[in-house]
């Protein structure tokens, strides 16, 4: 049924990760990254890669970082654990109980959390962009205040998505966010046009108001899947129960732990207003290509993984939770190792092709795609930390996340200044700077979950990875032989033969990469291969 199978009691000890679910999320995904990258193309050719854009990015980027630090991390994350725990321990009423209680306590705090950002607006924009001229940060902090409810709206429909996850229903959830980016595109370039047909100042404030319709989009089409399932929101204030209190209680570290991620691209932002116009757009358009195979493979592995480990853990299956950990990591480092070397020697290309359009020129093209590369190095441990970090939740070890994120907010500091201070690389001094962070915390949460466990199938880990290794040099060389004799005048190269030749290095390459990996006997390409198979002979 897609992934769509309801939670029968008692079956979490003979559970496997589901790797056909984890497939649909991953095209789920697919379909909003194409959308999203859509929506920056769109628009970076209507404002260009300067001023206009980087006062978009960082109003947007503001209720963006609550969103992720509170709807869609750790009150995302806390809900779906103990949801998927009081399915099995209590039943279904239990936990539409429970999902009342949450949502009703949501939208209250979120909502004062909406109002109080709308008044200290001009304070938070100074904290994000201290090198921003007035007018600049004028702009900012009107459109700031536009985006600000899209705290609610966006936290509400991670609340239901987990509802949906939790009942093994993951292609419309992942898809939600593929109708944020259309709403967004349609109503924001609409409403743009209708506020200044000349793309100025004016038309930015239609794209924060397109921005919210996209959001009511994606919270809307989650709602009548839910119903299908029976559910009613009902408001419920009695919020002296174990099971909310359950919530908070994971909450709270998560929260500590996620804060720290977002305090780190609040500093980063912060060097990069200090760069002049243009760095802010160079790093998101750079990080929003990194988002595909970090959507794809790590969040869709991580979505799959949360409920399933949580309920692994709820039945005491240690051994089974332990395999399919060490199966879910395998698989993220399997699908984004490639990825990572990919971006990085097709880069410039890559970048041209997409990006560089109307008032987007070469030169912001060759930034980006500079930036791109040193993200790309922490593209694994990025994704990889999806997974893990939920295992620790999964396991009430969850102040263990708190304690090294925290730790890694001083290295992002000291790095970010290394970078821009005193070795002068600019932006893409601060993309390594995350790729950097990002590899130290996955390895210091690998080696503790594995002492935790007592092994994680480490030896199979490295065997698969030197087989990795000696595929991915295939495809180093036929994407680097490609791009020096077919793409070697990226910016001056006419649109339609650059992206022919483009096309033809990337499926040539990746052609080889699961020949080589199939070849290699990596049992992890077999298992996506066995899967892809039943699905087109089933279509």
């Amino acid at each position: 049924m897609s992934g769509t199978e309801q939670l029968a009691p008692g079956r979490a000890p003979g559970e496997k990760l589901n790797t056909r679910a984890a497939l649909v999320i991953s095209l789920a995904v697919l379909s909003s990254r194409v959308l999203g990258l859509v929506r920056l193309i769109v628009f970076g050719a209507l404002f260009g890669g300067g001023r206009l854009m980087d006062a978009y990015i960082t109003a947007f980027r503001i209720p963006n970082l609550l969103r992720d630090l509170v709807g869609e991390g750790a009150l995302s994350t806390a809900f779906v654990t103990t949801f998927s725990k009081t399915l099995v321990r209590e039943g279904e009423q239990s936990a539409w109980q429970l999902a009342n209680k949450v949502l009703t306590l949501a939208v209250i705090v979120l909502s004062i959390l909406v109002l109080l950002g709308i008044v200290i607006a001009p304070w938070l924009v100074a904290l994000l962009g201290w090198g921003f001229s007035p007018a600049k940060a004028a702009l900012t902090v009107e459109l700031t205040r536009i985006l600000y409810p899209f705290i609610l709206i966006v936290s509400l429909a991670a609340l239901v998505m987990g509802m949906l996850n939790a009942r093994n229903v993951f292609g419309m959830p992942a898809l939600a966010s593929a109708f944020f980016n259309l709403g967004t595109i349609i109503a924001g370039a609409g409403l743009g046009w209708w506020f200044d047909p000349h793309f100025g100042p004016k038309a930015t404030v239609g794209l924060a108001l397109g921005t919210l319709v996209g959001g009511l989009l994606q919270l809307g089409v989650q709602i009548p899947r839910l119903r299908r399932f029976g559910y009613r929101f009902r408001p419920d204030f009695r919020w002296r129960d174990s099971r909310v209190k359950a919530v908070l209680l994971i909450m709270g570290p998560s929260l500590i732990a996620a804060s720290s991620v977002q305090v780190n691209v609040v500093v980063n932002s912060a060097f990069a207003s200090l760069l002049g116009n243009g760095p802010i757009t160079w790093l998101q358009y750079a990080f929003r290509l990194m988002q595909f195979p970090l959507g794809m493979f790590g969040v869709a592995l991580g979505t799959v993984a949360l409920p399933m480990l949580s309920r692994m853990a709820a039945a005491g299956n240690h051994e089974g939770f332990r395999s399919e950990l060490a199966r879910g990591l395998r698989m993220v480092l399997l699908m984004t190792v490639p990825a990572a070397v990919g971006l990085i020697v097709l880069a410039q290309p890559i970048v041209s092709v997409l990006y560089q359009h109307g008032r987007f020129s070469a030169a912001d093209a060759a930034e980006t795609a500079a930036a791109l590369r040193f993200y790309a190095i922490g593209l694994c441990g990025y994704a990889a930390l999806k997974v893990l970090v939920n295992a620790f939740y999964a396991v009430d070890r969850r102040k263990t996340p708190m304690v090294v994120s925290l730790c890694a907010m001083g290295l992002n500091l000291l790095l970010c200044w290394l970078m821009t201070q005193r070795f002068h690389w600019g932006a893409q001094g601060l993309a390594f700077s995350t790729a950097c962070v990002a590899t130290t915390n996955f390895l210091v949460l690998y080696a503790l979950m594995r002492r935790h466990l007592g092994r994680l199938e480490s030896r199979a880990m490295l065997a698969m990875l030197l087989r990795l290794g000696l595929a991915c040099a295939v495809l180093a060389a036929l994407s680097w032989g490609g791009s020096h004799w077919l793409l070697a005048d990226w910016q001056s190269q006419p649109f339609w033969p650059k992206l022919l030749a483009l096309m033809l290095v990337i499926v040539t390459a990746a052609g080889a990469f699961f020949g080589c990996a199939m070849l290699l006997g990596i049992e992890e390409m077999r298992d996506i291969a066995r899967v892809v198979r039943r699905k087109l002979h089933a279509a």
